[in-house]
């Protein structure tokens, strides 16, 4: 049924499964998440979500796969500045902090090791083009275009929900932010810009 136009009404069911269980496993991870809980929360039932997702395995692909895409198309690199987009990634973080859970449920239960994601499934190689241009143009320094892109998430990554030393919340005073983001842009500059 993922495949076929969905009326209005199974757009909206779909919708409230796929929010509710972005919370679920955001909150309990893949093997702590359960089904009952998400399709009370999303007023549905489970046949509706299996026909939908197949499996509860599906059901994290849908969303852990949609909220890759989102970030990439919500906080777009710029390989010229990516000071400012680390300070981009970090506002995202704040304003979805269950992005960030989903890919760190994803990296504890599925891939310890390695990339996050099959090579299938990366969407990151038009960020490492944009790095490896920066590069050649001077503006970034020489490297592995993957090693820097990783760097400058982790760096963007310093107070994030899955911080080991402290984890950052929307709620916090704007200059406790505005501090941060200064930091976090010379950093970044500092580390990886020319």
């Amino acid at each position: 049924m993922a495949d076929q136009p969905l009326t209005s009404r199974g757009a909206a069911t779909r919708g409230r499964i796929l929010d509710a269980a972005t919370k679920e496993f955001a909150a309990h991870g893949i093997a702590g998440a359960r089904i009952e809980r998400i399709v009370v929360a999303a007023r549905t039932n489970k046949a509706q979500l299996y026909a939908y997702f197949g499996s509860k395995e599906g059901l994290f692909d849908a969303i852990f796969f949609g909220s890759l895409e989102r970030i990439t198309n919500v906080v777009p690199i710029d390989a010229t500045d990516l000071a400012g987009w680390a300070v981009r990634l970090y506002d995202e973080y704040l304003r979805r902090p269950d992005l960030i859970r989903l890919a760190t449920w994803a990296r504890l239960e599925r891939r310890p090791s390695g990339h996050l994601v099959a090579d299938t499934a990366r969407l990151d190689r038009h960020k490492l083009r944009a790095i490896a241009e920066a590069q050649e143009a001077g503006v970034v320094r020489p490297g592995d275009p993957f090693d820097v892109m990783a760097l400058v998430i982790a760096m963007s990554m310093t107070w994030s929900p899955v911080s080991n030393v402290y984890a950052a919340t929307a709620d916090e005073p704007s200059d406790v932010h505005e501090r941060r983001r200064a930091l976090l842009r010379e950093s970044v500059r500092r580390a990886v810009m020319t």
